[in-house]
């Protein structure tokens, strides 16, 4: 009980003030290891073709309504059902913007993973700021930086993530524009059609997302039998199952319909998104996104590690 005359915080800003000292506390060791993660990698990251304003063809993409009729390609279109727009290489650094859920659904760690949510997803953002900015992009992290280019613009990075007292659970996208790319870690447990919403405006203005779903081991094979309580970590509210594995195949058949619904979204998008579990190595995933961002064929979807 509080003292006479002693103010208190609400309990949301004290979980607020916990969180930020938390992740404070762990940015420097997950710099390392994002370092280390990267370094595995470098050797087979090339440098990439840019969608933009230039002369040369770089790929077919879907149509996304509201762009100018004047961009779609007929003749390729005439070959199936589908429209498709003609874009073209941008020879000039454009950005592309980095994001890591910071929900408290993040925190999660089963037995059978190696790091939390959290953690490798802000391993993996690191590791690529890393590796963009040895490439010469300009980076950036909506709500925390403006876009630069630094070739250490991953301790840059690092350091705003160390010393902000709290991050929005969804920032506000609008500063990401037209030919950039956002690559976004989370473990997309929302529903899908509240990601579709918050998303969909990045498509209508020819900003191209590359979603990468962390996920723990325990939350896609329910593993948990007999009198078994559940918290939800947003809301703090509890279930209590008798019986658990009762419920483990009407969950599974949910939690992978999720999954299945948000990455064909992206497909019709022409997104990416790629699947990495925590129980397997970072690296897995770094490759796949940046083979996603280069493929000129953008077909890189769905795949998981």
């Amino acid at each position: 009980m509080a003292a006479v005359g002693e103010v208190t915080a609400p309990a949301s800003t004290r979980d607020a003030l916990a969180r930020a000292r938390r992740r404070a506390s762990l940015v420097p060791d997950l710099l390392v290891e994002s370092r280390r993660v990267a370094n595995t990698v470098i050797s087979g990251w090339h440098g990439r073709r840019r969608r933009g304003i230039g002369e040369n063809f770089w790929q077919f993409r879907p149509y996304v309504e509201g762009e100018s009729l004047s961009r779609i390609d007929w003749r390729r279109s005439a070959r199936d059902d589908h429209t498709y727009v003609r874009d073209r290489e941008w020879e000039a650094a454009h950005t592309v913007w980095l994001w890591a859920d910071p929900s408290p659904s993040m925190l999660y760690k089963s037995t059978t993973a190696t790091v939390s949510k959290e953690s490798r997803a802000l391993v993996l953002m690191l590791a690529l700021a890393d590796l963009l900015s040895r490439g010469g992009e300009r980076i950036a992290w909506p709500g925390l930086t403006d876009p630069f280019t630094a070739r250490n613009g991953a301790e840059r990075i690092a350091a705003r993530l160390a010393h902000a007292a709290e991050l929005p659970q969804r920032p506000a996208l609008l500063p990401v524009r037209r030919f950039s790319d956002i690559i976004i870690a989370s473990d997309f447990l929302d529903p899908v059609a509240e990601t579709q919403g918050w998303l969909d405006p990045l498509a209508r203005r020819g900003a191209r997302a590359h979603l990468i779903e962390i996920a723990d081991p325990a939350e896609e094979s329910f593993p948990y039998a007999g009198r078994t309580e559940f918290r939800d970590p947003e809301t703090g509210e509890k279930l209590t199952a008798g019986r658990a594995e009762m419920l483990s195949e009407d969950y599974r058949r949910l939690y992978l319909a999720r999954r299945d619904e948000l990455s064909a979204w992206c497909k019709r998008m022409g997104w990416s998104y790629t699947v990495n579990h925590t129980d397997r190595l970072a690296s897995e995933a770094l490759v796949r996104v940046h083979l996603s961002m280069s493929d000129a064929g953008n077909s890189f979807t769905g795949h998981a590690a």
